[in-house]
């Protein structure tokens, strides 16, 4: 797997996992969470360590599909997020950057 360079110093994977559509964003589900799980970890076991989440997919649930997914490799692997939302009542309304 090529290694690409962020910023000053941080390395990453060529090639980055999306995990959006995991959990929402295109329809079905492509699986059952068991499976989503181990295509984080055959993508991991493959060379992927660029990951890309984000608290509104679900919301939560993605964050929550790629943490248990890379419990075990967490130092081998970089994530990628955004964040910003305001999530009320399980769904984003609108835009809340506080802390």
């Amino acid at each position: 797997m090529h290694i690409r360079t962020l910023g000053q110093g941080m390395q990453v994977s060529a090639i980055g996992l999306g995990c959006m559509g995991m959990s929402q964003g295109y329809g079905p589900n492509p699986g059952t969470h068991e499976d989503m799980v181990s295509v984080i970890r055959a993508a991991v076991e493959a060379g992927v360590t660029f990951l890309d989440t984000a608290e509104v997919y679900g919301p939560y649930v993605n964050e929550e599909l790629v943490g248990e997914a890379i419990g075990p490799v967490r130092d081998q692997v970089q994530l990628a997020t955004k964040f910003g939302w305001d999530i009320q009542d399980g769904k984003s309304v609108g835009l809340n950057s506080r802390p």
